[in-house]
């Protein structure tokens, strides 16, 4: 396949078969007083040996790598080029896939390779936007890690170039094709914990990697890194190892831990709620420990509104990175609704039912035994008269545990989404739309955070608003369609 051309190759690839991610549907637990432990199952097709997409990235980075062998996971995918700023990535991929793979500093080598189909982009995050775009313009499909935009006008000008180009993209929130997630939504629109009114999530590490103090290579200098190239136009001051390698520490580059890590949060809630996202946001923190000359804070908190729409009701949302947890880290979401809660870690899920009776009861502790013995009497006469005796009703499940199979890997699902679309056409679960809408509400939280404001978000249209353009939508903001 490698001698036909770019368009006649992805033309034969959209008409082939392909692998296709499906969470299996589970039977509903039987009523019991102990807990339910259920494993959520998953198939994949194979896909016929010969047909190739021929794959590079541009940034072999910590999340480059990382997505380039997961990638080669999955069947038909072969890897072809690499670009990097740093020459120690091109030799290291070398080194990993051997002399054939064309490496280049050059991002227009890779570009204008009319023997690539498919790229990702794992770049830091002042980059995302503008190869993206000039990608979708020659004809390839987007794997963009997230966030997909470090700006927020950045992300409608990638929403118009996809619409006109229509290629295969899809954002590098894993999250969004998880089996657990997917799960998770079956279980909430099926009702199990009532009527969402709150929901949380944190994030949280304790350790020099996880606030992204990331090693350096020995041999780091101008003469091995392409300091113009990466700095692309954001700051014009002299080479420092410590901004290229931790970029992920400067708001220059990077986008903090809002854009790093609350973009995988709003993912998860996003997709199991099919909310567009909240139209009020307010961020604090600050930088509490991580004093290395970053200007990124290492602790955030975000409370969010989320209006009522068609599908969800109105619910308020706290969010939470901790780059300094002395407990040890970790990551949690939990949707809490009037008749249960639903708690989610990276393999798992956990519902919790618990209903609120119909009679509300009476007798000490509460005003009742205030009364006078007269009044007690009357009050407990027209009480059982209006409740009477409640029927006996079957008890559920204490508690309902489901579980992805051992070693499952949400990543390589989420490629075989992407390279699904690039075969067959069609849409991949997280396009430029959901990317935005999961990365313009972190991008907003860094706007509260920073000039210290309440920021006013438009989920519909994606973009900040004044106060009292929300007050005439009525508050909580448009229906969803």
């Amino acid at each position: 396949m490698a001698t036909q051309s770019n368009d006649s190759r992805r033309g034969f690839l959209k008409k082939l078969g392909a692998s296709a991610v499906t969470a299996a549907s589970l039977p509903e637990a039987m009523a019991a007083s102990t807990p339910q432990t259920f494993h959520i199952l998953k198939r994949r097709s194979s896909v016929p040996a010969n047909d190739r997409i021929q794959l590079a990235c541009i940034g072999m980075g910590i999340m480059g790598t990382g997505d380039v062998r997961t990638a080669l996971t999955q069947p038909g995918v072969e890897f072809v080029a690499v670009a990097d700023a740093y020459q120690g990535h091109l030799t290291k991929a070398k080194e990993v896939y051997g002399n054939g793979i064309k490496t280049t500093m050059n991002i227009h080598d890779v570009l204008d390779n009319p023997g690539v189909d498919a790229v990702i982009i794992a770049t830091p995050d002042h980059w995302h936007s503008r190869i993206s775009i000039e990608a979708m313009r020659k004809g390839k499909a987007i794997y963009c890690e997230k966030p997909m935009v470090q700006r927020l006008e950045d992300g409608h000008e990638v929403i118009k170039v996809h619409q006109q180009h229509k290629v295969p993209f899809q954002v590098g929130s894993q999250f969004a094709s998880s089996i657990v997630i997917h799960k998770a939504k079956e279980l909430y629109q099926a009702g199990e914990i009532g009527k969402l009114n709150f929901a949380e999530a944190y994030y949280d590490r304790f350790s020099a990697l996880g606030a992204w103090q990331y090693s350096i290579p020995l041999d780091a200098s101008p003469q091995t890194c392409d300091w113009n190239l990466f700095q692309g136009g954001a700051t014009n001051i002299p080479f420092d190892p410590v901004r290229f390698f931790r970029w992920r520490n400067y708001q220059d580059y990077g986008t903090g831990v809002a854009g790093d890590l609350f973009v995988h949060l709003f993912t998860r809630l996003h997709t199991i709620t099919n909310s567009l996202g909240p139209t009020k946001i307010y961020t604090t923190g600050g930088l509490r420990y991580w004093k290395d000359g970053r200007d990124a804070a290492d602790v955030v908190l975000g409370l969010f509104d989320y209006p009522e729409t068609q599908q969800h009701p109105a619910f308020n949302l706290a969010l939470r990175v901790n780059f300094v947890d002395g407990s040890g880290g970790g990551s949690q979401i939990r949707l809490v609704g009037s008749e249960g809660e639903m708690t989610l870690g990276t393999s798992s899920l956990t519902i919790r039912k618990k209903k609120l009776p119909k009679a509300p009861g009476y007798g000490p502790g509460e005003m009742y035994e205030t009364f006078p013995k007269a009044m007690q009497e009357q009050f407990a006469a027209q009480y059982k008269q209006t409740y009477g005796k409640q029927p006996v009703e079957m008890v559920p499940p204490a508690e309902l545990v489901y579980k992805a199979p051992e070693g499952y890997d949400m990543r390589a699902d989420h490629f075989a989404n992407w390279f699904d679309a690039i075969r067959k056409g069609g849409d991949t679960v997280e396009g430029p739309v959901f990317g935005l809408r999961t990365a313009g509400p972190a991008l907003a939280s860094n706007i509260s955070l920073y000039e210290d404001r309440t920021v006013y978000w438009n989920p519909e249209e994606m973009k900040i608003v004044n106060p009292s353009v929300m007050a005439k939508a009525g508050k909580t903001g448009k229906k969803g369609k």
